[in-house]
């Protein structure tokens, strides 16, 4: 399948969950198949967690798709808003 699609899908499962968040989702183009996205969520809901903790509240939203196989990779940049300089 190709990356592109799942993007909207995607962006929608995180939205629903980070309500406050700014959210960017792209195909990863270093992995030919279209398998792999990369993720990046902004939200002041993760102020105060450690970077683990953030990805795997971000993980819990997409590991549907990683258990059904048809997403095998995902690169997850979650910051606060602080971090992010907004």
């Amino acid at each position: 399948m190709n990356g592109a699609s799942w993007v909207n899908p995607i962006e929608t499962s995180l939205k629903a969950a980070f309500p406050d968040a700014r959210i960017e989702v792209t195909a990863d183009q270093t992995v030919l198949d279209g398998s792999a996205v990369v993720v990046r969520v902004v939200s002041c809901l993760f102020d105060g967690m450690s970077k683990v903790k953030r990805h795997q509240l971000v993980y819990q939203q997409l590991g549907g798709y990683i258990a059904s196989g048809e997403l095998h990779a995902v690169k997850i940049i979650a910051l606060t808003t602080q971090e992010d300089g907004s």
